[in-house]
């Protein structure tokens, strides 16, 4: 075998990994885009369960969410409903919340983010910045 015979099997390696690195980002991207949504809408419960327990007469006792089952799009809505004048940068919701600062972990949070700010339940004053809409 010679070199430009290795070279030739080299690309055709590098070109099918290529490929399948592309298919693989974009169901990350999918997955994470369908993670969000998904969260949102349970949110969106969450949130209709305590309208609605707050309706119900007072001998009614409203269920108490269970904090192993909180997720991190729950936390998020918390630390905004907890601060409501502080701007967020994403980053520093991650360390207050105990999220990992990792990049990946990070791009899922501005996901979270935009679509809190398309429901109208936080405002960007400003780039990668975030606070709940008054």
């Amino acid at each position: 075998m010679n070199v430009s015979e290795l070279l030739r099997l080299l690309q055709a390696e590098h070109d099918e990994t290529a490929a399948r690195t592309d298919q693989l980002r974009e169901r990350i991207e999918q997955f994470t885009t369908a993670l969000a949504e998904t969260e949102a809408r349970l949110a969106e419960l969450i949130a209709t369960r305590k309208v609605i327990d707050g309706l119900a007469p007072p001998d009614h006792a409203p269920t108490v969410a269970d904090p192993a089952t909180t997720t991190v799009y729950q936390r998020i809505v918390t630390a905004f409903n907890e601060h409501p004048g502080k701007v967020f940068r994403v980053r520093d919701l991650h360390e207050q919340l105990g999220l990992p600062t990792d990049e990946p972990s990070i791009n899922v949070t501005r996901s979270r983010l935009g679509r809190l700010v398309r429901q109208g339940l936080v405002e960007q004053p400003g780039r990668g910045q975030y606070q709940k809409r008054m």
